[in-house]
């Protein structure tokens, strides 16, 4: 089984596709269940290392094994979490990273664009269309273009 895994742990570069899905790994998801465990293998007889408790939060699935995913966190946690649990809906957080500075949604994909809002980081937000340096995103109280390198649920460049 640790063999497995070691194979498992392999390089996240993008170039393969996941065995089970078919889909490129790695990608972005989001939780689709709360509660959601996640384990420190893929089965039911690891060790649980945590618990989402929020629905929608973006994690990178890294690798698949059956009907597992091992995914990683804005956080950097690693570990295993049932397929089922998890959604292809986009979301991202507002630049979780540490000593982030709030971030300036506009009106337009443009620098020289209206600001509608300035948002802290580690605000969650609906992901629904990105072009290459800016993503459309949404939340309750906001929508409008961020800086798709100010998002933590996308890739730089990432088109969709």
């Amino acid at each position: 089984m640790s063999i497995l895994l070691g194979c498992l742990a392999g390089s996240a570069s993008g170039s393969e596709l996941g065995a089970r899905s078919g889909l490129p790994i790695p990608r972005f998801v989001s939780v689709k269940s709360k509660p959601a465990n996640v384990r420190a293998g893929p089965s039911v007889d690891y060790p649980l290392r945590w618990t989402f408790v929020r629905r929608h939060l973006p994690v990178e699935i890294l690798a698949e094994f059956g009907n597992w995913r091992r995914i990683r966190d804005a956080d950097g946690q690693e570990g295993w979490i049932l397929a089922a649990l998890l959604s292809g809906r986009r979301t991202a957080l507002i630049a979780p990273w540490s000593a982030a500075k709030p971030v300036r949604v506009r009106n337009n994909s443009s620098f020289n664009s209206t600001v509608t809002a300035i948002v802290e980081p580690r605000v969650l937000v609906t992901v629904d269309t990105c072009a290459g340096l800016w993503c459309y995103a949404r939340a309750q109280t906001f929508s409008g273009y961020i800086r798709q390198t100010r998002l933590w649920g996308v890739y730089p460049e990432e088109v969709f």
